[in-house]
């Protein structure tokens, strides 16, 4: 199997900056483009992890100043010079508590996410049902939760929803965002909170996919850096869109879209345009 192309990975590495932080499942596009404009072929799970870096990056750059303030207060309540009742320790742990169910799953069922989970008809059934389960929660918020209100039994609950995304077709933060609206959380506070959820996840995923550069069939180094670069930079400007959009509208559109891709997509597979394999 070819690698994929420079001009592939620059394609891709848009499409993962466009798509990474919209309910709409980044991974999903990425096999779809993949398979539909570069004859047939999976880009692999190793450089979608890699690439995904890149769009990782973009929340550490737009948040970094809370991100900077949780560590560092964080980092000191560990040596007892700042309560572990500090809000931003709180959230510290909150995040490292929440990100344990997508590294334990990631780890017990990494060959099945690298193989049988990416086949386009389980990407299908993702992108429709996890649709149908986003516009359940945007219609049930209560939109009146903030994240200063977090429990621990909430972050494990976000937590959960985040691994779900290990499946293809399904959004982190489109599960990440419905968790937070069906417990509570105000649609922003359920977006921040699903960024910063996804660093360690994704971070971590990433670094441990880079052994796979290289070997990998259908990854090399140059693309996938040229990818990883190029998601960072739309990633950026994704953030800062969604987050002002979702402060006054529902995910309606987003809903819509998934919905629309996924009857696209089946379309395709029935008429063998696409293999689902």
């Amino acid at each position: 199997m070819a690698r994929v192309s420079w001009l592939e990975a620059i394609i891709l590495g848009i499409v993962q900056g466009l798509t990474e932080f919209l309910p709409i499942s980044s991974s999903a596009h990425l096999l779809i483009v993949g398979q539909l404009f570069f004859d047939g072929r999976d880009p692999g799970a190793a450089f979608t992890a890699v690439s995904q870096i890149g769009t990782e990056m973009a929340v550490l750059v737009y948040f970094a100043k809370d991100i900077g303030r949780i560590i560092a207060k964080w980092t000191k309540a560990l040596a007892g010079k700042v309560p572990q009742s500090d809000p931003d320790v709180r959230m510290g742990w909150m995040v490292i508590v929440g990100s344990l169910p997508i590294g334990i799953l990631g780890l017990l069922f990494e060959d099945a996410i690298d193989s049988s989970l990416r086949n386009l008809w389980i990407t299908t059934t993702m992108l429709a049902g996890v649709a149908l389960i986003l516009a359940l929660a945007d219609r049930l918020a209560r939109n009146e939760r903030t994240l200063d209100r977090l429990t621990w039994k909430h972050a494990i609950l976000f937590g959960l929803a985040q691994a779900a995304a290990l499946i293809p077709g399904v959004s982190r933060s489109g599960a990440s965002i419905s968790a937070g609206l069906f417990m509570g959380y105000r649609r922003e506070d359920s977006a921040r909170y699903a960024f910063l959820l996804a660093v360690p996840a994704v971070l971590a995923s990433g670094i441990y996919k880079l052994k796979d550069i290289g070997e990998d069939t259908t990854a090399a180094w140059g693309p996938t850096i040229v990818a990883t670069v190029i998601a960072f930079g739309i990633g950026y400007a994704v953030i800062a869109w969604l987050l002002r959009y979702i402060a006054n509208h529902t995910f309606t559109i987003f809903v819509i879209y998934r919905l629309a891709l996924a009857a696209l997509l089946a379309g395709l597979l029935l008429t063998g345009t696409l293999a689902a394999v």
